[in-house]
C-alpha cells in the first residue's frame, strides 16, 4: 500500500523557497533569478497589502527564513521600492529597540500597475463630449506650455536651431522623455525614446499635435514629426531643419543667415524633408 504522507508545513515550504532564492553552486542562474524575482514580488505584495509591516511578520506570513526576507527587503529599499520607519511606541512591547517597519514607495506600488492612463482617457473623453474637441486641444496646448515653461530661458540662450534641439532634448529627458538628438542631412533629429502619455495620445492625437507645435515655437523653426510611439513606432522622431532654403532655386542659405536667430513664423518652411532625413 502506497503512503500518501501529510501536506508540507509552512516551515517546509519556506525551506524550499529559501533554496530557490539562495541557490547553491550547482543551481542554474536563470532559474535562480526567476525564483528570486517571484519571491521578491511576494514580499512586495505583502508590503502593499499589510504594510507597514515588520520583517519578522513577513517571514511568518510567507513561511520564509528571516534571513531570506531581510535580503529581499534590503534589495527593495536599495532600489527605491520600499522604505522603513520605526514602530509606534504605543504598540511596542518591552524596552528593546523599536521594530523597523517596511512600506512600499510610489515606485514600489508601480510594480502592481496603475489605472492612470484609463483615468486620463476617460477624463479627456468627458471633456470632448461636454466641451468639444477644441477644449481638448486647449488642454493639450496648456500642458505643453507648462512643460516647456521652466526651460524657455536656456532655450532662448542657444544660438541656433541645432543647439536649441540639443537643449530641448536635455530638458525633455529631465521631464521623463529619454530624449536625444542626431545630425542627419540638413537638420537634426530629435528622438524621444519614451513617452509618459503614449497610451493616452493613441486615443487623443491632439497631445502629439500640441507637442509638435510647441517644439516649433521654442526652436524657432518649422519642424516635422516623422514617427510617434503612440502610433506604434519605436520612438517619437521630429526633424528639425538647420539649413534654410531660398524660395527660388533652393540655393544654400547665406552664411550670415545661420546666426540671424529664430526664423519668423510667417517664413517657416513647410517643404518635405530633404534627402538624408530618416526615422529611427
Amino acid at each position: 500500500m502506497k503512503n500518501v504522507g501529510t501536506p508540507p508545513t509552512a516551515a517546509e515550504v519556506g525551506a524550499v523557497a529559501d533554496a530557490v532564492t539562495e541557490p547553491g553552486p550547482a543551481a542554474q542562474p536563470g532559474a535562480a533569478a526567476y525564483g528570486d524575482g517571484r519571491t521578491r514580488h511576494a514580499v512586495a505584495r505583502l508590503l502593499l497589502e499589510r504594510g507597514p509591516i515588520a520583517a519578522a511578520a513577513v517571514a511568518d506570513e510567507l513561511g520564509l527564513s528571516p534571513t531570506a526576507v531581510r535580503r529581499h527587503l534590503d534589495v527593495l529599499v536599495a532600489e527605491g521600492e520600499a522604505y522603513t520607519r520605526e514602530s509606534s511606541p504605543r504598540g511596542r512591547r518591552g524596552r528593546g529597540r523599536p521594530a523597523k517597519l517596511f512600506l512600499l514607495t510610489e515606485v514600489g506600488r508601480a510594480r502592481f500597475g496603475h489605472a492612470y492612463d484609463d483615468l486620463a482617457v476617460a477624463a479627456l473623453r468627458f471633456i470632448a463630449e461636454h466641451e468639444g474637441e477644441r477644449a481638448v486641444r486647449e488642454f493639450a496646448d496648456r500642458r505643453m506650455a507648462e512643460l516647456v515653461a521652466n526651460h524657455r530661458e536656456v532655450l532662448a540662450a542657444a544660438a541656433n536651431p541645432a543647439e536649441r534641439a540639443e537643449v530641448l532634448a536635455d530638458a525633455l529627458t529631465r521631464e521623463g522623455y529619454a530624449a536625444s538628438t542626431r545630425s542627419v542631412g540638413t537638420g537634426e533629429q530629435l528622438c524621444q525614446h519614451h513617452c509618459p502619455v503614449a497610451h493616452v495620445a493613441a486615443d487623443f492625437p491632439q497631445l502629439c499635435e500640441a507637442e509638435t507645435a510647441a517644439f516649433a515655437e521654442v526652436l524657432g523653426t518649422h519642424v516635422q514629426r516623422l514617427a510617434t510611439i503612440a502610433n506604434g513606432d519605436a520612438a517619437c522622431t521630429t526633424h528639425v531643419p538647420t539649413a534654410r532654403f531660398a524660395d527660388s532655386g533652393g540655393d544654400c542659405p547665406d552664411p550670415a543667415q545661420k546666426s540671424a536667430g529664430p526664423i519668423p513664423k510667417d517664413q517657416w518652411s513647410t517643404a518635405p524633408i530633404p534627402d538624408g532625413g530618416e526615422s529611427v
